[in-house]
């Protein structure tokens, strides 16, 4: 199977991890320390992120 093109940049999945307070576990191993719950919280925080970036009318690329 083809491996999937990454969405997240490692620097927004720390972000998230340190806002979500898991950080310490990814730090310590990799991403494959964490649990599926806290995977799903990861991906539900971008989300709302995201959604609130596209909310306030900028552009993903403008917000550097």
């Amino acid at each position: 199977m083809a491996r999937r093109r990454r969405v997240m940049s490692e620097a927004l999945k720390a972000e998230l991890a340190k806002e979500l307070g898991f950080y310490d576990k990814v730090r310590a191993g990799d991403w494959g320390d964490i649990t599926a719950r806290e995977a799903g919280n990861l991906v539900r925080q971008a989300i709302a992120k995201a959604e609130a970036i596209l909310r306030a009318g900028e552009a993903p690329s403008d917000r550097r």
